[in-house]
């Protein structure tokens, strides 16, 4: 599936291979096993960063070898490691209302659609991006907002556990303005100092669970009004997205909206999505058809 690269031989050490023994071969084997495990594709350049997270699991099991690690994986597929594993090669870079030209879209679509609306994050990472969409929905619903129940998940078991905890540098909760840190955030003290967490309110709104996009269980509340799945599908190859996107489409409502990352452009699936806007879809006039029978969009 991944092809070694010519000006390296399958066993030769990589250059950065340091006190572990990490060969090219070593390297080919986590990206097939993260592709089938997450159907993430690694790219060329990302060796010397899967040496690096991963190099923290094999001096924990007390193994200098990766191919003794990636052994011990391969013997074991239901061993709790393979999360490990998981988490360790997952990125998670995220901000609160990052992207903010979708922010004012998705609460005009709160406020037509209501307390009834049902919402899906689909990358929830550390929450940021959670906790900025529960906290357009208080804006726009006010106290009517405590009704709505936001689907937060993300393959990521680590990150989850951050998110739930919702406990943020206080430098990145300031950037969102003295009215909403004051609204919905409490600043911390003494060992806390320096951090702020989300109120209770705020988090009561969030179900957070893990989720693996590439797997054939997703035991969902479906149809959504809204998904967010916003620079997830980048690292994923054509074949995986397409996958993914006719399940999101088969998971809204007719008039639902999927909002994706920056860098992302679904046009290749013109029968499924159509734009709608700055990289916000909506289904298209065959999907929607296949929505309203109940059976999965084209």
């Amino acid at each position: 599936m991944f092809a070694v690269a010519n000006s390296e031989t399958a066993d030769a050490p990589a250059s950065f291979s340091r006190d572990l023994d990490f060969t090219v071969r070593d390297f080919e084997r986590v990206r097939a096993l993260i592709y089938r495990r997450a159907g993430i594709v690694m790219a060329d350049n990302k060796r010397e960063m899967v040496y690096s997270r991963l190099a923290k699991r094999l001096r924990l099991h007390g193994m200098t070898r990766f191919s003794d690690y990636l052994a011990h994986l391969d013997s074991r597929p239901d061993s709790d490691e393979w999360e490990a594993f998981t988490n360790a090669l997952t990125t998670n870079l995220t901000a609160f209302f990052r992207e903010a030209h979708h922010f004012p879209v998705l609460a005009e679509e709160i406020k037509r659609r209501g307390p009834s609306i049902k919402i899906w994050c689909a990358g929830a990472s550390t929450g940021e991006e959670p906790y900025s969409l529960a906290m357009t929905v208080q804006e726009a619903l006010g106290s009517a907002a405590s009704q709505v129940k936001i689907l937060a998940t993300d393959i990521d078991t680590e990150a989850l556990n951050t998110a739930r905890q919702g406990i943020y540098p206080l430098e990145s909760v300031e950037k969102l303005g003295e009215a909403r840190c004051r609204r919905f955030f409490q600043r911390g003290s003494g060992a806390r100092a320096g951090k702020a967490r989300v109120r209770p309110e705020l988090a009561s709104m969030i179900d957070f669970r893990t989720l693996n996009l590439v797997t054939d269980k997703w035991s969902l509340n479906a149809p959504f009004d809204i998904i967010f799945c916003r620079n997830v599908m980048i690292y994923f190859d054509k074949e995986t997205q397409s996958a993914i996107l006719r399940r999101f489409a088969s998971q809204m409502k007719p008039d639902g909206l999927l909002f994706a990352g920056h860098s992302e452009n679904f046009s290749f699936l013109n029968q499924t999505f159509r734009l709608r806007g700055q990289t916000i879809y909506t289904l298209a006039a065959n999907a929607v058809a296949g929505a309203a029978r109940g059976g999965r969009p084209a």
